[in-house]
């Protein structure tokens, strides 16, 4: 779509230009100049000090952002947006609707709501007031202009007044007397155009990745645009003679320059700031990922994507000019976008570690206020000023063995053996030497300790300063001779109790007579045992970093009554004992001080029974494991992963699923959100590992908190009996009254105490009386009752006699409740509260559940009714107690309803299982009406679910009908065609909260059944964009780009291939590739997503 070109026999107004107004005609509104790279403040600087327009302050995290459009809106969000009505300029009476949206930085109006270049960009820091004039009134004023508006009502005129003076306010609060005018502070080319379709000529300014568009120089000074245009969708086109077309998916814009050398450089410019907008961002958005790394180092500009490699830094284009300057032996500069080979993983994990924050606590330790670098500095200003700060090393940060080179050095060669890159990099830049000798033969250089103590971010650094010169500082510093002093060596010595090593797990408990007593010490990373403290001999011992694991047995787990295993990296395990806690206690301690590396120090702190080593993978990145170190404290696992800073927690007793891959040795461990495999590296300590976590992962105590819980913290056997009753149990009359077989009431209860995870209750299987008896029974066993010591506060409450208020005691008393008791009460009262609401049914009103329930839950022999009472209460009066949001509880008893229902029509089939859920489907579009509740049976095939749902809804199918049952995903606007004999069950427990099943019409099965007709052989061949997500753990970010693959498509499988061989020849794909395929999937195992994930950058072909 091509911009208009008015007529010449009147005017005719620009859809780009403001409320349709005239451009100036006037030929001294413009003169045909064109400014190429450089800064514009030195062009204006004979702007009148009393002309206060200013466009962003150069502090804070957006200050030189430009304008963003609806295509990428999600960085910079929209506060408000609406229609309003716009009086044109020339005072006229007619209002234009207009939709307008606002943002943190920006006013902006547009034609339609589906416009994506807008009419008029105002930004919020140019706006000088906001004034209510009149009915629906209210005027926007800058410093140049005055926008009025009309809203539908005073009420949303009111709305917009007190958002955009918030706005205004804040953007107020973050200026200051160093403010840019405009955006464009490094701008690319700047000059009049002419556009196809105007009378007069605009003010065009190339800047980075986008293209701006004034009406004239004043509106530029002013920051007041027209539009902006995202190169990253554009395309330029020269047309004949001095034309030349930028192409966008939206809209075509026809420039005319003033001449023909005009014209190439107007599009060189354009067609450089589309390579711009299409550079990978994959590192830098890494990059940026620490917050400090968002801002130049130097001068604060937002989003820098240069960076000196050696110097730890992030800094902005203009900065990366001068830095250039002082040669790559000082400052390696490249580019986060292009030079894509450069950025390592260990390279990228060295610039978040530090971050320019960090990197600036010792740069520009000592940098006076008059000396800053601000987003307006000139370049003779930044060259001096990076000059002094790294050449020179004027501002840094000067270490306390700065002069004593022999100290810096020791420093140097202790301090690699940790992860203190910070440190590392106040001691290289002081003076210490990257090559110096440590007095190791074997070890010879810091490079080598730090490679040895596997401290690959130590590493990186050092191998990027190997050549770099050192600051020169003239400054002259009073030295004092301060030696850098190691960490002392952790020691420890005395007698134990140790059995013969062994190669199997201990099963069996060791009498005292099978150990033996030895003499042992811990020094210098080795521990030895021996015969006596009078030996000088060992009769054997153990280095430190031989050790994997080290766990702590219970008292009295052996003969000695205090034991701790020790597991080595050979597959052997040795057992010690005593009899004195305190001697126990610190040679654990020693222990595992001596093996757990200082990243993982946290873990030490806390009472641990096992303590070590493992490598694992998440369900993001099943390729290659990884070494984590973890802390088993009762139910809770605790790690430190690789490449992480901080500890993880999960909950054993929370896991919804826990269970061992006993074919290749991996502990599956799955919590919502996130799947854990733990491999098993050695066999011994996995099976030590594997057995104490299963075992912590079950209930530990009889308290409700000691029990195996849910997300929600509701123990599992409340929640398994509860959701069996309410699909089986609902319409059982007496239900909750009736007795079941106390055999088999006490078999399930142990059997759900055990392990409740793995305990599905089956209709056919399990009887509704038997698990009904076995809910009331674990609340009349549990250790201090569901309402806690408490219990006789909420008995007394029933002696209130206002109704009111005794409803406000419970609530107090509610809220005294620990966490898993409130939520536990709560799902109770729910289940209770629905069960009578079926009292026609089920004969259970609220008095005769409050009979059955008050004695059990208080524990109590059922003489007194004060506990009926309560419980009578606490059921009529359930949405007032607990704060209920009313909807959801009728959409719940509808969905009982349906169930009920369901159990009326279908005939339940023997051995049916809790496998049938109730589940949602629409149909052919998700809305409240298209809403079809289905009970999915764990056999019901995709096809099955489809009829099911047609039947329904009686809608008859037709030949060529082909309708299909659709898995969506709404987040990343994807979605999978179901295979026709797909079972639905384990799609249904798959799906996100983002996904949902939907029956439509599959508009392409038509097309493919006829290409499939057309095939001899069902096969398919060529080069496709290829890119393998990675997903970094506790990062979220996807790492990895496109490449050209060669894949061939069959029957059976999927392959990939790097490399082709001969492309000529098409009729034989097999001879294209290596024989040998680089991946290979069965095709039975894949499944397709059709749609377009917004976040991933496909390439551009």
């Amino acid at each position: 779509m091509s911009l208009l070109v008015p007529k010449a026999t009147k005017p005719r107004y620009s859809s780009l230009c403001s409320d349709d107004e005239l451009l100036d005609d006037d030929t001294h509104c413009y003169q045909s100049v064109t400014v190429k790279r450089g800064s514009w403040i030195d062009d204006f600087g004979s702007i009148s000090s009393s002309q206060n327009s200013i466009y962003l302050p150069y502090t804070g995290h957006v200050s030189a952002s430009p304008p963003r459009e609806d295509f990428d809106s999600a960085s910079v969000p929209v506060i408000k947006m609406g229609w309003l009505d716009k009086n044109p300029p020339q005072g006229s009476l007619i209002y234009q609707r207009r939709w307008v949206k606002l943002d943190a930085e920006y006013l902006r109006y547009f034609d339609t709501e589906k416009d994506i270049y807008s009419k008029r960009i105002i930004p919020t820091v140019s706006i000088t007031g906001v004034v209510n004039v009149g009915d629906q009134k209210f005027e926007v004023v800058t410093h140049n202009r005055t926008f009025l508006f009309r809203a539908e009502s005073d009420l949303d005129r009111n709305e917009w007044v007190s958002v955009l003076k918030s706005c205004v306010g804040v953007s107020r609060a973050r200026t200051s007397l160093d403010l840019t005018f405009n955006p464009c502070v490094n701008y690319e080319m700047k000059g009049y155009l002419e556009m196809r379709g105007l009378r007069s000529k605009l003010y065009t300014v190339v800047c980075g990745d986008k293209v701006y568009l004034y009406k004239n120089t004043e509106d530029y000074r002013l920051g007041i645009g027209i539009t902006s245009i995202d190169m990253n969708v554009g395309n330029v086109k020269e047309m004949d003679r001095r034309g030349f077309d930028l192409t966008t998916p939206y809209r075509i814009f026809s420039f005319v320059a003033d001449t023909d050398q005009l014209k190439d450089q107007w599009v060189e410019a354009m067609r450089d700031s589309i390579k711009d907008a299409l550079s990978n961002y994959e590192v830098a958005e890494r990059i940026w990922a620490e917050p400090s790394n968002q801002m130049c180092a130097d001068c604060s500009a937002a989003k820098p994507e240069w960076a000196a490699i050696n110097l730890a830094v992030v800094f902005c284009k203009r900065c990366a000019g001068e830095h250039r300057g002082l040669g790559p032996n000082i400052s390696k500069v490249r580019s986060l976008k292009m030079d894509k080979k450069v950025w390592t993983e260990d390279l990228i994990q060295l610039f978040l570690a530090l971050g320019n924050e960090r990197a600036n606590q010792f740069w520009a330790a000592n940098v006076p206020p008059s000396e800053e670098l601000t987003l307006n500095s000139s370049s003779d200003e930044r060259r001096r000023f990076i000059t002094a700060k790294y050449r020179e090393g004027k501002y840094r940060r000067y270490h306390t063995l700065f002069g004593n080179q022999r100290e810096l050095n020791n420093a140097l060669c202790i301090n690699v053996q940790s992860s203190d890159v910070c440190e590392t990099l106040a001691l290289v830049f002081c003076g210490a030497d990257v090559s110096c000798d440590t007095g190791d033969p074997e070890l010879t250089s810091p490079i080598a300790l730090a490679q040895h103590h596997s401290q690959t971010l130590q590493v990186e650094f050092l191998s990027q300063n190997r050549h770099t010169e050192l600051p020169r500082s003239e400054v002259k510093v009073a030295i004092e001779t301060v030696h850098y002093m190691a960490p002392p060596s952790i020691t420890h010595n005395g007698f134990l109790f140790k059995t013969g090593s062994m190669a199997r797990p201990i099963t069996e408990k060791k009498g005292k007579e099978e150990f033996s007593r030895r003499w042992c010490v811990l020094n210098d990373g080795n521990f030895s045992y021996y015969e006596s403290d009078k030996n000088a001999t060992p009769n054997g011992g153990l280095k430190m970093k031989e050790i994997v694991c080290l766990a702590v047995n219970p008292p009295e787990t052996h003969g000695y009554d205090h034991t701790f295993e020790l597991y080595s990296d050979s597959e052997r395990l040795y057992l010690f004992g005593t009899d004195n806690p305190d001697a126990m206690r610190e040679w654990v301690k020693s222990i595992a001080k001596s093996f757990i590396p200082s990243g993982a120090e946290d873990l030490l702190l806390k009472d641990f029974e096992r303590i070590g080593r493992l490598r694992y993978k998440d369900r993001l990145n099943r390729e290659m494991s990884r070494l984590g170190w973890f802390c088993l404290v009762g139910s809770g696992l605790h790690i430190r992963l690789e490449e992480s800073n901080t500890d993880e927690t999960i909950d054993l007793q929370k896991l919804q699923e826990l269970s061992i891959q006993p074919e290749n040795e991996v502990l599956v461990l799955v919590e919502r959100g996130r799947t854990l495999y733990i491999e098993g590296e050695r066999k011994l300590d996995f099976q030590g590992w594997a057995a104490a976590i299963q075992r912590n992962a079950g209930s530990s105590g009889d308290t409700l908190s000691q029990q195996q819980l849910t997300d929600s913290d509701i123990p599992v056997i409340v929640e398994r009996c509860i959701h069996f009753i309410t699909q089986y149990g609902l319409t059982s009359e007496g239900i909750y009254r009736k007795s079941g077989v106390n055999s088999k009431i006490a078999a399930l209860l142990e059997e759900l105490r055990r392990d409740a995870r793995c305990v599905w209750l089956k209709e056919g299987e399990h009887q509704v009386d038997d698990v009904s008896n076995v809910l009331k029974r674990f609340f009349r066993d549990i250790e201090e009752g569901l309402f806690g010591p408490e219990a006789h506060a909420w008995l007394s409450a029933t002696g209130v006699s206002d109704e009111s208020s005794r409803i406000c005691q419970y609530r107090l008393l509610f809220s005294n409740l620990p966490r898993v008791n409130q939520a536990t009460l709560r799902a109770l009262v729910n289940h209770l509260y629905c069960v009578q609401r079926f009292a026609d049914l089920n004969q259970m009103n609220l008095h005769n559940l409050a009979i059955v329930f008050g004695p059990t839950l208080f524990q109590a022999d059922g003489k007194d009714y004060s506990a009926g009472r309560v419980i009578e209460d606490l059921i009529q009066h359930y949405v007032t107690i607990f704060h209920v949001n009313e909807q959801q509880l009728k959409k719940q008893l509808d969905e009982i309803t349906y169930i009920i229902k369901l159990r009326d029509n279908l005939t339940p089939k023997a051995g049916t299982g809790s496998g049938d859920f109730i589940c949602t489907v629409y149909l052919e579009e998700k809305k409240e009406t298209a809403e079809q509740h289905v009970k999915i049976p764990a056999a019901m095939t995709s096809a099955e679910l489809t009829f099911e749902v047609l039947d329904r809804r009686k809608l008859s199918v037709r030949e060529k009908d082909y309708w299909c049952c659709f898995e969506v995903n709404e987040k990343e606007e994807t979605e999978r065609p179901l295979h026709f004999q797909e079972r639905v069950l384990p799609i249904f427990h798959s799906l996100g909260t983002d996904s949902h099943l939907l029956v439509k019409k599959h508009f392409s099965m038509e097309a493919m059944l006829v290409y499939l007709a057309s095939k001899v052989e069902v096969s398919k061949h060529g080069m496709m964009k290829f890119r393998e997500e990675r997903s970094l753990l506790g990062l979220g970010l996807s790492s990895g780009s496109f490449n050209d693959r060669y894949f061939i498509l069959t029957s059976t499988s999927l392959r990939l291939y790097k490399e082709v061989r001969n492309l000529q020849k098409l009729q034989r794909p097999e001879l294209q590739c290596s024989n040998r395929p680089e991946r290979e999937w069965p095709v039975k195992c894949l499944r397709v997503y059709l749609g377009i994930r917004k976040k991933l950058r496909p390439p551009t072909w």
